[in-house]
């Protein structure tokens, strides 16, 4: 990362030898005439790192300045530049957060040492937060990709700060993943997660599991239930696909967003809660938002901050990480191996533009993995529609037949599906995309 610096002060002649003398230090430098204009660049330019300031300017001194960016979200490290006899007001500064200063006339020595000090510590600032932030964002996702190291930095940086969040991207790319990062990241990561699939019931059942309902607020409503709302106070709300919510839950959620009360269904007294939202989908929420198929006061409610993940095919450098993640994590569920990724078969992979992303990615290896021999896969797999059974597919010593492989991997599918469901067998065979009656009969046989 290369510090950018801007230099304020109301004397250009002084401005041209501080920026003279830092682009010779190769630094980038921008330049402003007062703390107003100071301000409105910080505002127009890219990230602004360390701040010279001269403290006596017109329209907006330089100790104001200081308290205006303190209170920045990532504030710049500022230096200030004094006359003699200002030392104590100098001393202020630095009590009130200022990084360091130095008195006019100065020497130029002086004023590079100081601000090599304030973009060495922004450079480390930046190298801890980066690993933290891939640290955190590890324990749920693998990568390698600098596309992926910016969001850890993102969302080492948001969690902490309350805000709501929405988080964008294609299915399969691991949206959840990112918000159980955000939400370690947070002051309440061993408060309740609480996790709501927008698509999973309609607007009636929708509205009584997210808000709460009394006995017989409606039929089959024998007990009262608190609703998630109320499960998740403290802690934080992921509502998943959260494009799928029928305009009259939407206008519930608006509310409760606005006012941190819930009212169960078929009662009359709001309850307060304190729940951090976020929110994830794979569709174009702005476009629904414009189109009337969204609300538009709930988009912006909640795309207060907005994390966009990106697809497999945007960051290749993940996928032979991501491949070799999946061998070993299979080979030992299927007790099968030792297996191993060759090289021809990683090109392939690479090349390949993975519409599902991260998922498609696992299916195929989970599916290679089951149907291979032992030793190498077999990239004659990835090529034959649904994972076929050709004539390229051996069965290996020790690993069972070819039909006990499939039954196998079947088996695990529709475990997968069930544990993401869940248990609900309806909606786990609607995910497989199967009828209950099959899925039924497969659970019987398995």
């Amino acid at each position: 990362m290369r510090p950018r610096v801007l230099v304020v002060d109301d004397d250009a002649a002084v401005r041209f030898t501080v920026r003279s003398v830092l682009e010779d230090a190769s630094l980038d430098v921008i330049e402003a005439e007062d703390g107003a204009a100071a301000l409105l660049a910080m505002d127009q330019s890219e990230p602004v790192h360390v701040v010279v300031t001269d403290l006596r300017m017109p329209k907006l001194d330089g100790l104001e300045l200081l308290r205006r960016l303190i209170l920045r979200p990532s504030p710049p490290r500022v230096i200030l530049v004094t006359a003699h006899g200002d030392e104590r007001v100098a001393v202020q500064a630095m009590k009130a957060g200022a990084w360091d200063y130095f008195c006019k006339p100065f020497d130029i020595d002086e004023l590079l040492a100081v601000v090599e000090r304030a973009c060495a510590a922004v450079r480390l600032q930046g190298d801890n937060e980066r690993l933290r932030g891939e640290l955190n964002l590890a324990r749920s996702m693998v990568f390698a990709s600098p596309a992926m190291s910016r969001l850890a930095v993102l969302v080492q940086r948001l969690g902490p700060r309350e805000a709501t969040v929405l988080i964008t991207g294609e299915s399969g790319t691991g949206k959840e993943r990112v918000a159980e990062a955000v939400v370690r990241a947070s002051p309440r990561a061993s408060a309740p997660f609480v996790r709501f699939n927008c698509a999973s019931l309609g607007p009636e059942l929708a509205e009584a599991e997210l808000f709460g309902h009394c006995r017989g607020a409606f039929t089959g409503a024998i007990r009262a239930r608190p609703g998630l709302f109320r499960e998740a106070d403290g802690g934080t709300l992921l509502l998943d696909e959260v494009a799928e919510l029928a305009p009259k839950v939407q206008a519930r959620l608006l509310r409760v967003l606005q006012s941190g009360e819930v009212r169960p269904v078929g009662e009359d007294r709001p309850v307060h809660v304190d729940v951090r939202i976020i929110a994830a989908t794979h569709r174009d929420l702005a476009r629904q938002a414009a189109s009337g198929d969204f609300r538009e006061d709930l988009y912006y409610r909640l795309k207060v901050v907005h994390l966009h993940v990106p697809p497999l095919r945007d960051r290749p450098e993940d996928i032979a990480p991501l491949a070799r993640h999946f061998l070993a994590r299979y080979a030992d569920r299927y007790s099968v191996g030792p297996l191993r990724i060759g090289a021809d078969l990683l090109d392939r992979l690479a090349a390949r533009p993975w519409p599902g992303n991260v998922r498609e990615l696992e299916n195929s290896i989970e599916m290679m993995v089951a149907l291979s021999a032992d030793g190498e896969l077999d990239l004659g797999l990835l090529d034959e529609p649904g994972g076929g059974t050709g004539t390229g597919t051996r069965t290996g010593t020790g690993s069972g037949s070819l039909r006990e492989r499939v039954e196998a991997y079947e088996r695990a599918l529709i475990l997968e599906a069930l544990e993401a469901a869940g248990g609900n067998k309806a909606e786990a065979a609607r995910t497989l995309g199967i009828g209950r009656v099959t899925l039924y009969d497969k659970l019987r046989r398995g």
